[in-house]
């Protein structure tokens, strides 16, 4: 009998496993949970970009009734106050210097909100005004005050453990990569374009900001409830700084509200713990919204991009200088800056490369992880040139990308992953889509865009799947559920391989003493590398029922199938609870399978070879108010080669949120600093996409060849559909109206000076 049947649940839109606790209001997330005896925490700020912070009294503070601790950084001698995952660089409390706008300087924990808010205007707090600095342009200015006097210590990963800033400067980490020889290439070009282009500072704007409630036990040992996306490295974290083992340390991560990238790695968690050792007690510590402008936000980016072509359209060499603005403190911006700008010359075959780029400190608030992670930097720059350089040549935008494509198979980078999806395909939906050939209205204009990017590596994930007595199944993993529907995915995939009911498969939410190790849920990696390892899992435990029914049928195990939550045989059929009661002589005990998927390291460039090759292509059609400058996105088509898509409802709901998301950037988001102060981290001032702002006709289509390296031939998506929206509304723009911006957002001041500019030319 053959195991192969067409596939039941994998590939269907499934209804989302926790859809009814979070519409009725039983979810539960971090501030929502209350312990006997907890106490509220509140930060004091620094309200100056950079200053030497020369005495923080909390002694009024702490003598307040209702107040049971006040801390500074002088206070926290009794363990290791700095964290970070690529530099140790930032302090839980400002020690000596504050280095933005919105560090924390002191912190007070209190039997509730409002007399801790209270406590914050009791401490003092003496500052010694320095020298700011808060552009590119400024950091890297000859003789620019230092954001950083001296050299950070290493974070935990092993892959960035090599960085080193540049002494003497506020260049914190250089990444440079070449293939074959740019120069020479660029010089016996035929045409060479080369411009400059700027992305701007933005917020994650996750509907749920950054919270944490932690505790200690008796025996020492700290549980911690999170917002995080990553439990497993915030403990690591954790267990540096305080010097306790990692099986003492357990985080526990409810639902969470949003993350995009923004509650990567440790956060708040260092701050909650140290608060709750110094009480004695629980301690919750919960930022508001403008305190998540405050915490982390999106790299901007100054790039510069050469490009070289042939007269028949070619691309012969690329050269890329990049400069991200890392903020005051290093966070994952290093690693940013390697991933992002190794695939600089994005989804196009370019012999001759020479890429530069430099991880900058600024007097800003430190930039992290964001959905895109480096690439929507690049690609704003490198998809509006192409579409410069197909007009200089008198060729259609979207032949001149095809021309140029990476082909199914083919080598990216030596010892890297091959391409593996079919660009041209989805570049092709996206033309058609929206009409590429077709004549439009004369007000509108169409433009389109490509883009690759690689999935994190190396890159580890675990899961256990646990078959019960009663025939359901336990997913235990530690992907994280931020509202893209990973729970549900993981289920599917569960019962997909073990022939049963989803609303028989309960996916475990993250623990770190329960779920088995995960590396992060970002870089789309979940379904993916954490989907397959619980297919693996799923696929041990039903090896296992084939031995034991095998065995009891007296037949061979390749003879034997599995339907309905039974192990069916041309002479009978097993239901799970049967096969359980035969391998444990009673109705108890249960089936437990592992997957792992740890495909270690390589020699490939950026030491891991890329798991899976994540690509998208945006067309776009938009129309301008002259008048305004007013840019109306009336049309977007998104396209995502996606392997198999295991819930295409849900990767519809993630596409549709990230090209929303992208608009955010393109026409509408700037956290806009003035002498290092944040003019606009508030929701009423800063601006994000409203519905009306998404466009009338809004389609995503996806691309399925189950080529991916996930399970059931799944690659990653989500972050994808974001990073073209950018050049191609742009692009649209400059056939429209002949106007080329190159600094983002596209807001009708800036469009509206360019055409005037134009009409003066």
């Amino acid at each position: 009998m053959s195991r192969r049947a067409p596939l039941r649940v994998v590939g269907q839109p499934v209804p989302r496993v926790d859809a009814v606790e979070k519409v009725t209001g039983r979810a539960r997330y971090v501030t929502d949970l209350v312990l006997p005896g907890m106490a509220h925490a509140k930060i004091l700020r620094s309200p100056y970009a950079h200053a030497r912070v020369r005495r923080v009294d909390t002694a009024r503070a702490g003598a307040r009734p209702g107040v049971i601790a006040a801390l500074s950084g002088a206070d926290l001698t009794w363990c290791d106050p700095y964290f970070g995952p690529a530099f140790r660089d930032r302090p839980v409390l400002a020690i000596d210097v504050a280095r933005y706008e919105g560090e924390p300087v002191a912190a007070v924990a209190a039997v509730d909100e409002l007399t801790a808010a209270e406590a914050l205007d009791l401490i003092d707090v003496d500052y010694e005004p320095l020298p700011a600095v808060s552009t590119l342009e400024e950091a890297l200015a000859p003789g620019a005050p230092l954001v950083h006097t001296g050299e950070p210590l290493a974070g935990h990963f092993a892959d960035l453990a090599t960085l080193r800033p540049q002494p003497g400067t506020n260049v914190c980490h250089r990444f440079q990569w070449a293939r074959g020889e740019a120069a020479a290439a660029l010089a016996g070009a035929d045409l060479v374009l080369e411009d400059t282009f700027r992305f701007p500072p933005v917020q994650h704007y996750a509907m749920e900001p950054h919270a944490a409630l932690a505790a200690w036990d008796e025996t020492g040992a700290l549980t911690v409830w999170a917002g995080t996306q990553n439990p497993y490295s915030v403990r690591v974290e954790l267990a540096k700084m305080f010097g306790v083992p990692l099986g003492r340390i357990r985080i526990v991560v409810p639902h969470l509200g949003g993350g995009f990238g923004s509650k990567t790695y440790a956060k708040l968690e260092p701050l909650t713990a140290a608060l709750a050792r110094a009480t004695g007690r629980p301690v919750r510590l919960a930022a508001s919204a403008a305190e998540a402008f405050q915490t982390v936000r999106r790299c901007s980016a100054r790039v510069s991009v050469r490009v070289g072509l042939r007269r028949d359209g070619t691309l012969v060499g690329v050269t890329c200088d990049a400069d991200y603005d890392v903020g005051a403190y290093a966070d994952i911006g290093p690693r940013v800056v390697q991933k992002g700008t190794y695939t600089a010359t994005g989804p196009y075959r370019v012999p001759h490369v020479a890429l530069d780029a430099r991880a900058v400190y600024t007097n800003t608030t430190p930039g992290g992880a964001f959905r895109g992670f480096g690439v929507p930097q690049l690609a704003w720059a490198l998809e509006s040139l192409l579409d410069v350089a197909a007009d200089r040549l008198g060729r259609d935008p979207v032949d001149l990308r095809r021309q140029n494509l990476l082909a199914h198979g083919e080598e990216f980078a030596p010892g890297d992953t091959p391409i593996d999806g079919k660009l041209e395909e989805s570049l092709g939906h996206a033309a058609q889509a929206i009409g590429w050939t077709q004549t439009g209205a004369a007000d509108r204009g169409r433009g389109v865009a490509a883009m690759l990017k690689a999935s994190v590596a190396p890159s580890v994930s675990e899961a256990i799947v646990r078959l019960h007595a009663d025939g359901s199944v336990a997913v235990l993993a530690s992907a994280v559920e931020m509202g893209q529907g990973t729970r549900t995915v993981l289920a599917q995939i569960a019962a997909e391989v073990l022939a049963v009911p989803v609303a028989r498969v309960t996916a475990v939410p993250p623990d770190t003493a329960i779920t088995p190790y995960d590396q992060t849920t970002s870089s789309s990696r979940s379904t993916t590398m954490t989907g397959r390892a619980v297919q693996m899992a799923a696929e041990d435990v039903r090896e296992q029922l084939f031995r034991v029914a095998a065995e009891h049928l007296g037949v061979p195990a390749r003879e034997l199938a599995l339907a309905d939550g039974a192990v069916v045989a041309a002479a009978g059929r097993l239901a799970y609870p049967e096969v359980l009661a035969i391998r444990f002589g009673m109705s108890g005990g249960e089936l437990i399978g592992r997957g792992v998927v740890a495909p270690g390291r390589t020699a490939a460039p950026l030491g891991g070879s890329t798991p899976f090759w994540e690509m998208a292509a945006g067309a776009a059609e938009v129309s301008v108010d002259e008048e305004t400058g007013a840019v109306r996105v009336e049309r977007y088509v998104s396209v995502a080669d996606v392997g198999r898509a295991v819930n295409p409802l849900l990767l519809e709901g993630q596409d549709e949120g990230g090209v929303v998301q992208g608009l955010g950037h393109t026409l509408l988001e700037e956290m806009v600093y003035e002498e290092g102060h944040l003019l606009n981290g508030t929701l009423l001032a800063y601006r994000v996409p409203r519905a009306d702002d998404v466009p009338r006709a809004l389609e995503c289509r996806f691309v399925e060849n189950a080529d991916g390296s996930g399970p059931f031939g799944a690659k990653g998506a989500g972050e994808g559909s974001l990073i073209p929206v950018s050049p191609a509304v742009a692009n649209a723009l400059a056939r429209l109206t002949g106007v080329r911006l190159r600094d983002l957002p596209l807001t009708p001041e800036r469009v509206w000076r360019a055409l005037r500019a134009r009409g003066s030319r």
